[in-house]
């Protein structure tokens, strides 16, 4: 058995696939000599996958709007059954504490308002000049 497996070359299997794609075109132009059969069925199999595709991203877009819905009411759930006890003065004074603390620590950067512009007396510059362009000629 491995005999005969072994003495088939990939050119005698190029042949034989190379035989039968001849065979079967013969056969096909024979039963559809315009081709209006193919052109039919390559149609349908582009328009079938395009309504698949549509109706796939239309339920995406379903699936994910509810489960939009369904984390907003479980959100405002939560927010509805926030314990009452707490004194809202705390934030007030944990808010003015930390803007203390960040008004005297001073992290932001102080950066001076003058402006230095000065105006260059020679206009010319070679980044500005034609004759370095990208497309000179060779002579």
């Amino acid at each position: 058995m491995n005999f005969l497996i072994a003495q088939i070359t990939p050119a005698a299997v190029d042949s034989l696939s190379k035989s039968k794609i001849h065979e079967n075109a013969d056969k096909f132009l024979k039963i559809d000599p315009l081709g209006i059969g193919i052109t039919f069925i390559g149609m349908s199999v582009v328009f079938l996958a395009l309504l698949l595709l549509y109706i796939i991203f239309f339920n995406i877009t379903k699936v994910i709007n509810k489960k939009i819905s369904l984390v907003k009411k479980e959100e405002s759930k939560e927010k509805k059954q926030v314990n009452i006890s707490t004194n809202p003065n705390e934030e007030i004074y944990a808010a003015i504490g930390l803007a203390l603390h960040l008004h005297f620590s001073e992290l932001h950067d102080k950066e001076s308002t003058v402006l230095t512009i000065n105006k260059v007396a020679r206009t010319y510059s070679p980044w500005s000049s034609k004759i370095y362009g990208l497309r000179q000629f060779p002579r």
